[in-house]
Parts: structure tokens; sequence; C-alpha cells
């Protein structure tokens, strides 16, 4: 499986549904990959979960990615993805430091046990016909780093790719990225690597590139409310050229056009609150938006939606207007 470039947008938990991710592709990613899937979802073919399996033909590349506890779980969630799905890819979470995710010995709880990766790979590699790759972190907390040793164990599995996060699972989110360990996995590592930390910026994806070495970026909180940045990576890693920011008109243009697909994808009655995380984002960095936010925060019709916005960003270039002229 080839991808057309060296960006990445990472799974992201009740947001990498299909509207984001043919977004992020319109807006220049290489690869998306689906927010994480439970194995004992699809295993029992509940409603909710075959519905986050849903693959639209614009976003292929396109990996699916599923979690589990046992082998025996994983592997029969994966062959159904195998043989059910427009995937091109299947990728094993393997990070995911949630508490509800790790109690059941899945996601980051994975991170303790280099032998148990393997066999995990292993058994979902040998009985799918798609490419397997495994999503990852440093490690447990910074007195359980096997990175190496981790990721080193998914390539003799059989992995075609290792993706890491540069935080420990006791991190989280805070603090900051460890790209040395991430460059040593690099380096170890005979398959392609992707790096994931503290990728905010163009120069942060050119950075990764040239610093550790990886061989493509991910992508993650950075993309949220501003899937530009993905085109202003790939445009940056082939130029050098900085692109401009995005206008309030062209934020507020792709916020409707990202909740219209969503409304297709989900219905109006559980995309528009669904959304509404999505839109703070959007609003983000633009003055006088807090109003706005709270307001779309009480409304449950996608018609109620747009028209808040376009009376704020009417507004914003009202006031934008009357600046220039000196007024």
């Amino acid at each position: 499986m080839e991808i057309p470039n060296r960006i990445v947008v990472a799974p992201m938990a009740g947001i990498s549904n299909s509207a984001f991710r043919i977004t992020a592709k319109e807006c220049g990613a290489g690869l998306v990959v689906c927010e994480m899937i439970s194995d004992r979802g699809i295993i029992h073919h509940n409603k909710k979960t075959l519905d986050m399996l849903f693959v639209d033909p614009k976003e292929h590349p396109i990996s699916i990615q599923i979690f589990g506890g046992t082998v025996e779980t994983l592997v029969e969630a994966a062959k159904f993805v195998d043989q059910n799905t427009q995937a091109d890819i299947i990728d094993i979470n393997m990070g995911c430091p949630v508490p509800k995710v790790v109690k059941t010995d899945a996601g980051a709880r994975c991170l303790l046990d280099p032998n148990r990766i393997y066999e995990m790979v292993k058994a979902v590699v040998d009985v799918v016909e798609k490419p397997v790759t495994v999503k990852m972190r440093t490690g447990w907390d910074e007195d359980h780093i096997y990175a190496v040793e981790n990721a080193l164990a998914a390539e003799r599995a059989g992995a075609s790719a290792v993706a890491m996060h540069g935080r420990t699972r006791k991190q989280m989110y805070t603090g900051k990225a460890d790209w040395d360990i991430l460059k040593q996995v690099k380096e170890a590592l005979s398959i392609p690597f992707i790096g994931n930390g503290d990728v905010t910026t163009p120069e942060d994806a050119k950075r990764m590139l040239d610093e550790v070495g990886a061989d493509a970026v991910m992508v993650g909180r950075a993309a949220l409310g501003n899937p530009w940045v993905l085109g202003q990576m790939e445009h940056y890693l082939e130029t050098g050229e900085i692109e401009p920011e995005p206008t309030p008109r062209e934020k507020i243009d792709l916020a409707k056009l990202q909740l219209n697909r969503l409304v297709e994808l989900k219905g109006e009655k559980i995309a528009v609150p669904e959304f509404r995380q999505q839109a703070a984002y959007y609003l983000k960095g633009i003055p006088r938006a807090a109003k706005t936010r709270a307001a779309v925060n009480q409304v449950f019709a996608k018609e109620e939606v747009f028209e808040i916005l376009d009376d704020f960003v009417a507004q914003y270039e009202a006031r934008e207007k009357l600046k220039s002229e000196g007024k």
C-alpha cells in the first residue's frame, strides 16, 4: 500500500468519523485513520460499532483501527474488517491510555510486554490479507519504556509499519513528546516508521522527518478545526513555502461542509450535538467567538447552526471592513 504523501491523520475518538476523514483528505492528508473500534463490538455486530466501519470512496487510502484485550477476539475482529470493509490497512491500537480501554488489557496495557505484542500482531497478520500496522506509545511510564523492544516485536510479527506517539501512557497528552526515543525506534526498524506527538506546524512536520528520521508524520489535535494545516505541511515539505492561514469565512464554510457530511452520515439528531466540539475548534482564535460557541451548544438543527455561524462571520467581516476604512 502506497500513500500519496507523508501526512497521516491520527485516529481520534469521537472525531475521526467519515465526515472528518473526507474533510482531512480534501485538505491534504495522505492517509486517514478511523477512530479506534472495539473488537468485541465488531464480533457482536453492534450496530453503532458496525456503522463506524463505513468508508466513503473519497477516503482511500484509509486505515481502520481496532483494539482488543485477547488474541482470540482481536483476530476475529481483524478477519471481519479484512473481509467485510473497504479498509486498505488494518491498524492495531496498542497505545490508547484511557482507563476504560486499559482495564480490558487493551491499548497501552500491551506496552508492558513485548512478547504479548508479538503474539497479538502475528496472530492478526497470519489471518488477514490487508497490511497490518500498529500504533503505540513510548512506554507505560518513565520506568517502563520498552519502545524499541515493542516496535521490533511488531516488526518481527509481520507488521507493515509502526506509528509511535512520543509520550508514555502516564503522560496521557501532557508534557512534551520525547523525539529522542522516537529516533531510537526509527533507527532500530527496517519497516516504515510514523512519528507522532507535538507535530502542530509545517516546520514541526519537517523536523520530525529530518531529526527523527520518520518516514511519515502523524498529526492529531493540530488538525481539529484546522484541517488546512495538513495541506500546509505537505506544501512546506515539497516547496519550503508556508501557505497563508485560512480566513474566518473559509473556516466557517468548511465547518458547515463538515457538519453537512456528518448529518448525512449519522442524521441530524446525533450529528448536531456531536459537532459542537468541532464547531468550537473551528471558531478558536477568531475574535469574539465565545457567544457564538455558546449559541451553537443550545441548538439541535443543522440550519440553526448554519445561521449562527453565518451571522457570526458576517459580523466579523463588517467589523474588519470598518477597521480598514479607519472608522
